[in-house]
C-alpha cells in the first residue's frame, strides 16, 4: 500500500524539480547584446545604490552614485563564460560578475561585499 503512494509522489516531485530548474535556463550563460541592452540596478548590502546603462554595442554608462560601489573607469562591458563583466578603456576586466538567474548577475568580491546588477529600475 505504501508503494502505491510513493511512486506518484516521487514522479509529481521530479516532474517539478524539472519544471524548476527549466524556468530558469539562463544561470551561468554568457550575456548577450540584445539582453544587456537598457538599465540595471547596482545593488549592495541588500540595497539599491545607482543604475548603470548597458548597450547592445558593449558600452556602459554608470550613474552618478555609483562611486565606491564600482570602480570609476568603467567604460563598458564584455561576456563571459559564465556572465558578463565590466570593463575599462581598452578592455580591461575590473568587475567580473556570474550569471545567477535570466536578471541577475553577482560580483562576490575579495573583501566579502557582493555586488548585484539586477534588471530594471530598482523593486520599491
Amino acid at each position: 500500500m505504501r508503494l502505491s503512494f510513493t511512486i506518484p509522489f516521487a514522479t509529481a516531485f521530479l516532474l517539478l524539480a524539472r519544471a524548476a530548474l527549466a524556468a530558469d535556463h539562463e544561470a551561468g550563460v554568457p550575456l548577450t547584446p540584445a539582453e544587456a541592452a537598457g538599465a540595471w540596478t547596482v545593488e549592495t548590502g541588500g540595497h539599491a545604490t545607482c543604475m548603470i546603462r548597458l548597450t547592445a554595442d558593449h558600452l556602459a554608462e554608470v550613474g552618478d552614485r555609483c562611486s565606491g560601489v564600482l570602480p570609476a573607469d568603467v567604460s563598458g562591458w564584455a561576456a563571459t563564460a559564465d556572465g558578463m563583466a565590466l570593463t575599462g578603456a581598452g578592455g580591461q576586466v575590473l568587475t567580473p560578475f556570474d550569471r545567477w538567474s535570466n536578471s541577475l548577475f553577482v560580483s562576490q568580491r575579495s573583501s566579502g561585499v557582493d555586488v548585484q546588477l539586477m534588471r530594471g529600475p530598482p523593486q520599491r
